[in-house]
């Protein structure tokens, strides 16, 4: 099977086309080979950012194996293969199904609809998600009864061709990597002009909630191509459009619903023009719209990663507004489903913990037992260090070979302290700010911010700035480019960068409207500085930011330090030279060899010993 398997990936990978044999290796693989003999009870946990397995697929699971007559429950998780796990409620939920009907303990579950949708940005940085519960999954629903509500949209008819080739293609979304798309490169997703065609609505007068799959309605028209570009037996090779959905907030950041894009076939095209009224299933989302925001529905000929049509043809897409076209009354704008529901949260749920990015949860053919234990998820916030910037306890990190670049680093940063790690090089002071940083993962110890525990994408990271190994800035652009730039990055609101008390704490002056090409060193440090420091962190990291500069430099790095700290706000600087620390620092932390050997305050440290001197042991 193997041998086959990879024969007809390999065949597809070619041609863009599958075979009859890996489409027979397809289907016996999918979930619709066996759905129709599942009559246990089923939780389906479905991501809503998955380009691989998109929330029509768990669907059409859920409709399958409720015809059965078995009980289905369906939740829907913020995450998925583009990225995010399930929250500490969809844990709880999974862990209660295995619960009740494998153990026999505890209650009947719940077989209601939860889903998460994400607010607007926090002043964390992140998005604000929450959890809602409907009695029942709609979609189960014999009747189809899921309340639908009319999107009005805007936009004239448009004309759009697919290139020879289907290339350049268009970037609407990149499977695994949907976050990216919808930040990085919001300038190319969507579609590329004179491939695409989009119709958008107005703002929104209040908060909506689209949770499931919009629709919208269109007229298109294969358009007669000049002489010779096209043969008539050509002509019936049939037309791919890719629909996606997006929300466009007042500042103009474009969120793609889902990250995904739904490619939808058409082989009923006359060739001589005439219009056909299509109805379009856009990628199903759980999108919430804000006041203020609008929506965008783009319809393009190309994406790259899909394999479309290589024959030249031109298109005409108009929305059908409603009126009677050839003889078909066509609804109005989109037409959005609505589901609702009352917020919930992980404490009204049992406790327990387990962790997947999707769960088809067939209790029939499982043979584990849990023995009617399950350990309590462990809170990662400690309530006595929430008002504390930085705690580290008993930090370890060991690599391949034995390398251990940090032994056993353990020290505390108060709020309001101008902090120096202190140390030669090859003490382990980058390492450690990594780890704080998430980039890299403790082998032991401990990292908290604000009480909450570090690990590669935490929320509470957000509530850091660092300057760590370098900045990456574009040299063509400016240096307020850079941080314009850099901002948009983390997808939050322009006003939250605090981008003029930023610049007034660094003190580039005019200079920031200037190429970073013409800058000088310290000019640099200076922009690296104030990138760390948009959006204010709580806590301020910073390692060996004088590296490079020359005596006035490094007195204007001291004083830029001084006045962030003098916003209430905490630093920590690590260094190998302890002048530097005592005349930028209020506390210092002395580390060798990867252990804590010193703490305490500048004077004390200075007053104990008039000189300081490392060993190796």
């Amino acid at each position: 099977m193997m041998v086959q398997l990879c024969a007809a990936y390999a065949q597809a990978a070619q041609t863009g086309r599958t075979n009859a044999a890996l489409t027979a290796i397809l289907d016996n693989s999918s979930p619709k080979a066996v759905v129709g003999n599942i009559t246990a009870p089923t939780l389906l946990v479905q991501g809503e950012r998955d380009t691989l397995f998109g929330l029509d697929q768990a669907d059409a699971n859920a409709r399958a194996i409720a015809a059965n007559g078995a009980t289905v429950a369906v939740t829907w998780y913020n995450g998925g293969h583009d990225g995010g796990s399930p929250d500490a409620a969809t844990e709880n939920r999974i862990t209660a199904w295995f619960q009740h009907y494998l153990s026999g303990v505890g209650p009947v579950p719940s077989a209601a609809f939860q889903y998460t949708v994400d607010g607007p940005i926090s002043d964390t940085g992140r998005a604000r998600s929450r959890t809602l519960e409907v009695p029942a999954y709609p979609g189960l629903a014999a009747d189809s009864s899921t309340n639908r509500v009319s999107i009005p949209i805007t936009g004239d008819p448009q004309f759009v061709v697919n290139p020879p080739g289907g290339s350049p293609a268009s970037i609407s979304t990149l499977p695994g990597l949907s976050g990216l798309a919808s930040t990085a490169l919001s300038t190319f997703v969507g579609g590329l002009p004179g491939q695409t065609a989009r119709f958008e609505s107005q703002p929104f007068g209040e908060l909506t909630l689209i949770t499931g799959t919009p629709r919208i309605t269109v007229a298109v028209s294969r358009l007669p191509l000049a002489a010779g570009q096209l043969d008539a037996g050509a002509a019936d090779d049939g037309a791919v459009l890719f629909g996606s959905l997006a929300k466009v907030s007042p500042g103009g950041t474009r969120t793609l619903a889902g990250g995904a894009v739904a490619p939808i076939r058409l082989t009923n095209l006359p060739a001589d023009g005439t219009p056909v009224i299509v109805t379009v299933d856009l990628p199903a989302t759980a999108l919430q719209v804000e006041q203020g925001s609008t929506v965008q529905v783009s319809l393009s000929t190309t994406d790259q990663a899909f394999a479309g049509p290589t024959s030249p043809a031109a298109y005409r897409i108009a929305l059908a507004d409603g009126a009677a076209v050839q003889g078909v009354s066509t609804p109005n704008g989109i037409s959005a489903p609505e589901v609702g529901g009352t917020r919930v949260s992980a404490s009204e749920i049992p406790v327990g913990q387990l962790i997947g990015l999707i769960v088809l949860v067939l209790v029939a053919t499982l043979a584990l037992v849990f023995g009617g234990r399950v350990r309590a998820r462990r809170s990662d916030v400690d309530p006595a260090l929430v008002d504390v910037p930085l705690s580290i306890t008993g930090l370890e990190k060991s690599y391949p070979g034995g390398v251990k670049a940090v032994k056993d680093v353990s020290f505390r940063v108060e709020a309001g302290q101008v902090l120096g790690l202190l140390g030669p090089n090859g003490a382990g002071k980058t390492t450690t700010l990594r780890m704080v940083m998430g980039l890299i993962t403790p082998t032991a110890g401990e990292i908290r911010v604000f009480g909450h525990k570090i690990e590669p994408g935490s929320e509470i990271l957000s509530r850091i700035g660092s300057f760590v190994e370098g900045s990456g800035f574009l040299p063509h652009l400016s240096g307020k480019d850079n941080l314009d730039l850099y901002w948009k990055a983390t997808n939050r609101p322009a006003e939250d960068a605090q981008m003029a008390k930023a610049l007034e704490i660094a003190g580039l002056g005019s200079a920031i409207d200037r190429r970073v090409r013409t800058y000088s060193q310290g000019m640099r440090q200076r922009l690296a500085i104030a990138q760390a420091m948009l959006g204010l962190p709580d806590l301020l990291l910073m390692d060996e930011p004088t590296n490079g500069l020359d005596p006035p430099q490094i007195h204007a790095m001291r004083e830029v330090l001084r006045r962030y700290a003098a916003t209430g706000r905490t630093v920590l600087v690590s260094s190998h030279l302890l002048s530097e620390v005592e005349q930028t620092c209020s506390h210092v932390v002395v580390v060798h060899l990867g252990n804590t050997i010193a703490a305490g305050t500048v004077a004390e440290l200075v007053s104990s010993s008039g000189e300081m001197s490392f060993t190796a042991n």
